[in-house]
């Protein structure tokens, strides 16, 4: 971008419990221009053209799933946004609907994965092996022309695909969002199998690293692969 030009960003919200977070804080820092849409309230359509930067986070809802309203109008803004090489940066949800929007698939996973993962990278200088923190039901596959930047046994962690990078984890969570889903989600901590005050606690510990982590991911992304320029 030139020298003095402001980031203008979008970020897509999909409900309340999952907010941008660490993600919003630091574009703020960078004194972006920060556009938030919840599309779950909101039909109207936003120009990805008027962005150079689009966020698309987690959600409660599958990718896969039509019947959600918001689903069909989302994948049509993310394509929207890939043909006019309008970087997007996919979060869990958004990534999945991403790699879908783009030609691969979005399913439910073998199993779930909750908590802080370590990954294994093809390229620690983008995505470190963490760990990262994990929330997901579901999978998905690469579409056409991606490349695989991290993984686990479940499946991609991470995918660059022209100027755009989907995450399967959640560089934006804080202490406070964690709690939240787990005070409204204890079922789904329950299937997983793991121990809520243990996660929690691991969660409050991590804090500083998480932040660091994310600020690191974001900047080498930004100024990496996405490479914003002024419309």
């Amino acid at each position: 971008m030139p020298a003095n030009t402001k980031l203008r960003a979008l970020i897509i919200q999909h409900e309340e419990l999952t907010p941008p977070g660490l993600i919003r804080n630091w574009l703020e820092e960078q004194n972006a221009e920060v556009d938030l849409l919840r599309i779950d309230e909101h039909e109207r359509m936003p120009d990805p053209r008027d962005y150079q930067l689009v966020v698309s986070l987690g959600s409660e809802s599958a990718s896969y799933n039509d019947s959600i309203p918001f689903v069909a109008r989302e994948t049509k803004l993310i394509r929207a946004a890939h043909a006019a090489d309008v970087p997007i940066l996919g979060v869990c949800f958004g990534s999945q609907l991403m790699a879908r929007a783009l030609g691969g698939r979005s399913f439910k996973a073998d199993r779930p994965e909750i908590g802080w993962l370590r990954v294994r990278t093809n390229d620690p200088e983008l995505v470190p092996d963490g760990p990262w923190f994990n929330w997901h039901f579901d999978a998905f596959s690469l579409p056409p022309g991606a490349q695989l930047v991290a993984e686990t046994d479940v499946g991609p962690q991470a995918y660059v695909i022209g100027r755009s990078l989907g995450l399967q984890f959640h560089p934006e969570v804080t202490f406070e969002i964690v709690e939240s889903w787990v005070l409204s989600s204890p079922d789904q901590v329950d299937a997983a199998g793991v121990d809520p005050a243990a996660l929690l606690e691991e969660t409050k510990r991590r804090a500083l690293e998480s932040q660091k982590n994310t600020e690191c991911l974001l900047s080498r992304y930004l100024e990496g692969i996405a490479r914003p320029v002024e419309h």
